[in-house]
């Protein structure tokens, strides 16, 4: 291919031709045009004469340039031009194919899938072996190997959540073979450290190209509490004009099901790299919120998971005996408020009330006998947590012989005073903290001091239930798991009546570590010292939590320094009662973008396609020729008078573009749509697809009307970009290959219509050639077209799902084609069997998306007589295939009409019982 600027030519000796143009004009210039022949009577007297000085006429030169202008086209047209072509340098000898695989990638993953694979059908053609190599994922070894066995692997061949640091780039340029060999280097945009010896050590063994989308990067920091309010940093690679995006704050409601509780445009200024989002919370709220996403981004880095930090805990506390009025330095209350009032909200009242409020955590100080005993049990089992602290009520109580579930051990009636005018003894010092402690790693102060305890009962369990102690070996706190929940002794007061403990650092923080308080800052690594943390949920590289599976504890050292790694992935860790949230992007992160030398050919940053324009020059050759047989026409007199003006509009409904029909919705027309059940189509650029979808949706709703109580008006196409998506009743999509991608305004609008309860149908079309989504181009563009959908978790139709019964009973669900899968939201993972029926009771969802390649809108299509417009299947088991795909859009429509209401069939009985009374 030969390349002129922004054209590309793939046959560029055809473009030889245009040296003949010169010649071209000089024959045309000495062939006159064909005389215009006039009977003439008088021309008869002429004849027998003979001229001796013959001269020709010339040529218009506005015609020879019309005749210049067509030869030219269509030697353009044959030479293969090419808009924007992308550069296919052919090249020999090994190929490494590197990648940053960093979660930056993640987004237009699919591209550099596509990238990567014509990269190794092209090595495949020319012989050559290829490597592929990922400098996050941490190659070991480089293996160059034939290009068809390296195409088996790209499937497994993904980004990972967390970006590659220097010592990473320098283990892959120590790992690099020895010899000569070219690298495709897939870049995510972002600047880092230790890129530049990679490309240095990468370019000493052959040619470096650059592979690097212009779309940009955006990344989300940790949030951060303070003030009542929660801030997060957002950045952006590149600073240049004004940008908005949207962030939304994602948790369980009350039901248990994750929604949007949260959503705030940010703004990046012109020029600005960084901008932040404040939200302004009730702590209800914010402690629901589980993680923050920039909307649309489906990236790891545009996920923050929320932990402790941003959580106020709600704290019950109940004190013991009568309050000593004016002595509140006494009270143990005053003590706890006072380490709790900046990290919890502390609530007052009854055990009863406190119980009923269902608090994170009831702290009893000094309360010998609970009221309320069996509810604080329950309670504590269902996973509450139960702090008690000792004091002069509790030193008093005849424990008995029994056991009091509500303590983690046996007590001694009586305290233990040990450094009292009355003892023998002096105050005791604490002990170290045990590596199984809680308090693990906390620095034990030598100025807490301890005079009076409550004393445990000896018994083999007392060492196990221990978690910290006084240097005499005696428990100063216990522990005992009870339930879901746990209980924790203190066998001292909350005041500083029998230690110094309340008086220092170290009781904030080891209430801390019980998870009563929340952490306002990062833990340091002197906090985390001795602790290991296990990983709950984790983070892919596309910014979806997935269970953290067998993974092995990460020690509390590791936890400090927070960069996340192979051996820590972004996610969510635990140790005890508390929880530690590691993101992809820190909080001291800043983007910059990817600055390339020179002589590095960089590929990819225009958003323009490679697009052939031999169609259109050999159009405009085409109409020329056409325009020089008018002329020549005219010009010889041949055309006139009616004549002339019929020539014009043949030429000018020859030259008219075909474009499809593409109206404006009109108000009429959203009226219309508000006001009635209209199915509407998404325009995909495809006339005949188009056509399709309309004939399909026609005959559907014929159906409807026919069949059902809902008589729908005529369908409509819909343009994402600028029509009103809410007055719809549904939407079918049917995929193309080259469908084009919505702008993030167009995905704003469908996921608002998906959480407002609009459905959407996905159809592949595909169903007759693959199963869905698995290897054809309209499965893999339907990936990336659906990506940035807020689409929740899918499964395969079950039998007992609404659409099966919605208004016909089917577990079939053919269109055109019978494909084996069509997808929906999968189920909550508590959906029970409803008593008495055969499905489980789903309460009243409605699945936002319904995914297949059966192609509908084919089998479902009619002609303006009324009659199908496609066969589907042979004979009468054709006819019977149809009649069922009718059926299932009937379910479709009444599935998003109605919801789940056939679920509601198992309260049918409990309604007749209550009407019969």
């Amino acid at each position: 291919m030969m390349i002129l600027g922004p054209l590309g030519f793939t046959a560029p000796w055809l473009l030889l031709g245009l040296l003949a143009l010169p010649v071209l004009w000089i024959l045309l210039r000495v062939v006159p045009p064909a005389p215009i022949r006039r009977r003439f009577p008088g021309v008869a007297l002429l004849l027998g004469l003979r001229d001796e000085d013959n001269e020709t006429d010339r040529t218009p030169w506005w015609l020879l340039l019309l005749r210049m202008l067509a030869v030219a086209a269509l030697i353009l047209g044959f030479a293969g031009p090419v808009l924007n072509p992308e550069m296919r340098e052919p090249g020999s000898g090994p190929l490494l194919i590197l990648a940053d695989g960093s979660w930056a990638e993640a987004r237009d993953w699919p591209r550099r899938q596509e990238r990567i694979a014509a990269a190794l059908t092209e090595a495949a053609r020319a012989g050559r072996p290829v490597a592929l190599a990922s400098v996050a994922g941490g190659t070991e070894e480089i293996l160059f190997r034939p290009a068809n066995l390296q195409a088996e692997t790209l499937p497994g061949f993904a980004p990972v959540p967390w970006e590659p640091d220097r010592a990473a780039h320098a283990a892959l340029a120590t790992a690099l073979p020895d010899g000569g060999f070219d690298t495709l280097w897939l870049s995510d945009g972002l600047a880092r450290e230790g890129r530049e010896d990679l490309l240095a050590s990468l370019r000493t063994h052959g040619r470096v190209t650059v592979f690097e989308t212009a779309r940009e990067v955006f990344g989300l920091k940790p949030a951060v509490y303070g003030d009542g309010k929660v801030t997060l940093g957002l950045l952006r690679a590149h600073s240049g004009g004004e940008a908005t995006v949207e962030v939304v704050g994602l948790g369980l409601d009350p039901a248990g099901i994750e929604r949007e509780l949260a959503r705030l445009p940010v703004t990046f200024a012109t020029g600005a790299a960084a901008a932040e989002a404040v939200f302004d919370l009730p702590a209800e709220l914010r402690n629901r919120i589980a993680r923050f996403e920039i909307l649309g981004q489906k990236t790891a880095g545009a996920v923050a998971l929320t932990d402790d930090a941003i959580r106020r805990r709600e704290v019950a506390l109940v004190e013991g005996g009568a309050a000593r009025e004016g002595l509140e330095l006494l009270s143990p209350g005053h003590y706890l408020r006072q380490a709790l009032a900046p990290t919890a909200d502390v609530i007052d009242g009854t055990l009863e009330d406190m119980i009923l409020a269902d608090p994170d955590v009831i702290i009893l100080a000094d309360v010998a006998r609970i009221a309320a005993s069996e509810a604080l049990l329950d309670w504590v089992e269902k996973g509450g947590l139960l702090v008690r602290f000792a004091g002069p009520h509790m030193a008093a109580q005849d424990w008995g012989e029994g056991d009091d579930p509500l303590l983690p051990v046996r007590l001694r009636s009586g305290g233990r005073s040990v450094g009292g005018a009355l003892s023998w003894g002096e105050p005791k010092t604490l002990a170290p903290f045990e590596d199984s402690s809680p308090f693990a790693g906390l620095a034990v102060p030598d100025e807490v001091r301890v005079t009076t305890q409550v004393m445990a009962e000896p018994g083999p369990d007392l060492v196990a239930h221990t978690v910290a102690a006084l240097a005499d070996g005696t428990p100063l706190v216990t522990r005992k798991d009870l339930g879901e929940g746990s209980v924790v002794l203190f066998h001292v007061t909350a005041n500083a009546e029998w230690s110094g403990l309340p008086l220092s650092g170290l009781f904030v923080q080891m209430l801390e570590r019980l998870a009563v308080s929340t952490r306002q800052t990062a833990p340091g690594a002197e906090e985390l010292r001795g602790t290991v943390w296990t990983a709950e949920r984790v983070l892919d590289a596309f910014g979806t939590l997935q269970d953290a599976g067998d993974q092995p504890g990460i020690a509390g050292e590791r936890m400090a320094d927070a960069q996340p790694g192979a051996d820590l992935r972004p996610g969510l860790y635990a140790s005890g009662e508390r929880t530690l949230a590691i993101n992809a992007v820190s909080s001291d992160r800043a983007f910059a973008p990817a600055i390339w030398p020179e002589g590095v050919a960089v590929e990819g940053l225009t958003e323009a396609r490679e697009r052939p324009l031999a169609g259109w020059l050999l159009a405009a050759g085409l109409a020329f020729l056409l325009a020089d047989v008018l002329a020549a026409l005219a010009l010889s007199g041949r055309l006139s008078g009616g004549r002339a003006g019929l020539a014009a509009i043949l030429l000018a409904t020859a030259l008219q573009p075909v474009a499809p029909a593409h109206a404006e919705m009109t108000e009429d027309d959203l009226i219309r749509a508000a006001g009635n059940v209209v199915l509407a189509y998404v325009r995909s650029g495809d006339a005949e697809v188009d056509r399709v979808s309309e004939a399909g949706l026609r005959g559907l709703s014929d159906v409807l009307f026919y069949r059902t109580a809902v008589e729908p008006s005529a369908p409509m196409g819909v343009d994402l970009e600028s029509d009103e998506l809410s007055v719809y009743t549904l939407l079918y999509w049917p995929v193309t290959a080259a469908a084009p991608t919505p702008s993030p305004s167009a995905y704003m609008r469908l996921n608002r219509y998906l959480r407002s309860g609009g459905m959407i149908l996905f159809d592949t079309r595909d169903a007759d050639i693959a199963g869905f989504g698995s290897a054809t181009p309209e499965g893999r563009r339907l990936q990336s077209l659906a990506a940035p959908l807020e689409i929740p978790p899918l499964e395969p139709i079950p039998p007992d799902h609404v659409l099966t019964r919605a208004f016909y009973l089917l577990q079939d669900f053919p269109g055109r084609f019978s494909g084996p899968t069509v997808w929906v939201e999968a189920a909550p993972p508590d959906a029970e069997l409803a008593e008495g029926m055969p499905f489980r009771n789903l309460n009243d969802g409605v699945t936002p998306v319904i995914i297949g390649g059966n192609d509908w809108a084919a089998a479902w299509a009619v002609d303006d007589a009324g009659w199908p417009m496609f066969p589907v299947g042979r004979g009468l088991n054709g006819e019977r295939q149809r009649e069922i795909a009718y059926r299932f859009g009937v379910n479709v429509v009444m599935h998003v009409l109605t919801g789940n209401y056939k679920s509601d069939q198992v309260h049918v009985p409990a309604l007749l019982e209550r009407l019969g009374q």
